[in-house]
């Protein structure tokens, strides 16, 4: 079974300095609905404007990835971490428990378009940790790269979950398949461009929850960037 997400169907926020769209219930944008997908409980497309960003605040029993679409992000921690990741870079925040972390655009003329992702941990309380791992586009190209996992495979960032999160770049026509076993959830995130996935048509923005099938086929329709979840069921 295929359920869509579509892109205008999704949460929105203005802030003026943040432009974000919710995949999920987050902040003021609840919908009983879409509270999360196995333990995939955030999908946040973010535009931070030049010169603004998230103040330092804090999570616990979370694990964070940020992926880069645009621009640049700095970030900064209480584990004594700074950095600034631009497009092909991971980064894996487990935030345990506890941790406190800013982000910011700090260009005077461009936006950081980026995605934020939060995953429930399989485990609470954990000492909290930070991991950064770049990905080029090349790696992504025509295949399903692995850039997170619970076990570090193919150099992904680790993640306190029996998930797995893979990117792909692709041309138009061509195409990727993924298998799931008995189970197990898919969520494909289509970033930008085209594609089908088992035969549902997606544009940018759009999702597909995936349930009761055996495998995902995607094939791009037009250049198309995608992130897809192989996620464990709800307890």
């Amino acid at each position: 079974m295929i359920i869509l997400r579509r892109s205008d169907e999704r949460g929105y926020a203005d802030h003026g300095w943040l432009q974000s769209f919710h995949s999920f219930s987050f902040a003021d944008y609840y919908d009983p609905a879409h509270m999360g997908f196995g333990p995939l409980r955030v999908i946040n497309e973010d535009r931070i404007a030049p010169g603004s960003g998230f103040p330092t605040h804090g999570h616990r029993d979370m694990e964070i990835i940020s992926y880069v679409l645009e621009g640049e992000l700095a970030h900064r921690d209480s584990l004594g971490n700074g950095s600034v990741i631009r497009p092909g870079d991971v980064q894996r925040i487990s935030a345990g428990s506890g941790v406190r972390h800013s982000e910011f655009n700090h260009a005077s003329d461009r936006t950081t378009h980026f995605l934020q992702i939060w995953i429930e941990p399989n485990v609470t309380g954990i000492a909290p940790s930070y991991e950064e791992r770049r990905f080029d586009d090349a790696e992504k190209q025509g295949r399903l790269r692995l850039i997170a996992s619970p076990d570090g495979a193919e150099g992904s960032v680790r993640i306190h979950q029996d998930a797995r999160l893979y990117a792909s770049h692709l041309a138009p026509g061509q195409a990727v398949r993924a298998a799931l076993a008995d189970g197990r959830l898919g969520y494909l995130h289509l970033i930008r461009g085209g594609a089908t996935v088992n035969g549902q048509r997606l544009a940018g923005g759009d999702a597909a929850k995936i349930v009761g099938e055996s495998q995902v086929d995607v094939r791009a329709d037009a250049e198309a960037e995608l992130l897809l979840f192989d996620l464990p069921p709800t307890r």
